[in-house]
């Protein structure tokens, strides 16, 4: 395998993040003091990241693939991947996290009403101001020694950080010595501004927070709360990259994007997989020989009209029913091929 590879979509983590050279001139960084990496998770957190990990361990690109993320990191630019639903878009910015060791991958599923600022930070002045006038309005409680409560309104700034969290976004952009993954699912199913409005983010690698702009003349540093769930320092009402995040773009190509995006993104296509792959991601998920062993299901998967649409998961999801069923007689094999027609239904069909 060539050397150039930092990803090498093997399945296994490794250092080679280590050696990313540094990037081109026009897109270096300089976010200021670095944040410290992203503390453990809670338990039932832990558990989902494993679920992720084996899903991203089981992830096989092709040559392809493997080239262009590697251009995406090399160049410090999003990655654009397009694909039918089911075939390895949002799993491949799991697999980059999981192999290259850079945590938890940042979400941000995207709906029609999601906006630029949802994805950056969240503040919430109703919150604040109900404090604050709960605090104005209670006596001042007093401790054994008589002392009253701290009141958190108090703090520097009127304790306006504790109203701000970060987005998946903006927690991507902290500065921070290795890139955090950030996975923008369904780019396409946006409004027709938020294309446009990321632009000038992707491009900077920065964004400002007006609230806390607003105090940095009396308060330059406020500590705020990542996506993570860890309080960060945001300074001067600014935060910049200092290692651009790896960004995957997903979209299942509902809509066009504008040229300017299309500029700053690395484009990647992932075609509906044929035999070959398909028989490496069942090897992958079920073990040797199970390609063999499961032939006739792969054929039906790949057996469709012209325009059908099916997902992978679809494929696994009846060779795992054939396995743990354990169909054995005609009668159960009947019963096994029935189901297994009805799950490997094309998408695009309701009957």
């Amino acid at each position: 395998m060539s050397d150039w590879l930092i990803y090498r979509g093997a399945g296994a983590p490794h250092d080679g993040i280590e050696h990313l050279p540094p990037p081109p001139p026009w897109r270096d960084f300089d976010g200021g003091p670095l944040v410290a990496p992203p503390a453990a998770l809670d338990p039932s957190s832990e558990r989902r990241l494993g679920v992720q990990h084996r899903e991203a361990s089981h992830h096989r690109p092709g040559e392809t693939e493997r080239e262009l993320v590697n251009a995406a990191l090399y160049l410090r630019r999003p990655l654009l991947v397009t694909g039918a639903p089911g075939s390895g878009k949002s799993t491949l910015a799991h697999s980059v996290a999981y192999e290259l060791g850079l945590g938890r991958v940042l979400g941000w599923p995207v709906v029609s009403r999601s906006t630029l600022r949802d994805g950056l930070y969240d503040y919430d002045a109703i919150g604040r101001l109900q404090d604050l006038q709960i605090a104005r309005a209670a006596p001042a409680a007093a401790d054994d020694d008589g002392a009253a409560d701290a009141d958190p309104t108090d703090e520097p700034g009127g304790g306006i950080g504790r109203y701000i969290r970060l987005g998946p976004l903006g927690t991507a952009l902290l500065p921070a010595a290795r890139p955090r993954v950030l996975l923008v699912d369904e780019l396409d199913k946006s409004d027709i501004d938020l294309p446009n409005d990321l632009l000038n983010v992707l491009e900077e690698g920065e964004f400002r927070i007006p609230e806390l702009e607003r105090l940095a003349g009396s308060v330059p540093e406020v500590e705020v709360l990542s996506d993570d769930g860890a309080r960060v320092t945001v300074r001067d009402g600014r935060v910049r990259c200092h290692a651009f995040p790896f960004i995957v773009l997903t979209s299942n190509g509902e809509r066009d994007f504008p040229a300017p995006l299309l500029r700053r993104c690395i484009h990647l296509h992932i075609p509906v997989p044929d035999k070959e792959r398909l028989a490496a991601m069942v090897r992958a998920h079920f073990g040797e020989g199970a390609a063999e062993r499961y032939e006739t299901v792969i054929d039906g998967f790949l057996d469709r009209e012209p325009g059908d649409v099916r997902a992978v998961d679809q494929l696994f999801n009846a060779i795992h029913l054939t396995q743990k069923a354990g169909w054995t007689d005609e009668d159960e094999e009947e019963t096994r091929r029935r189901l297994t027609a009805e799950l490997m239904r094309p998408l695009d069909r309701t009957r």
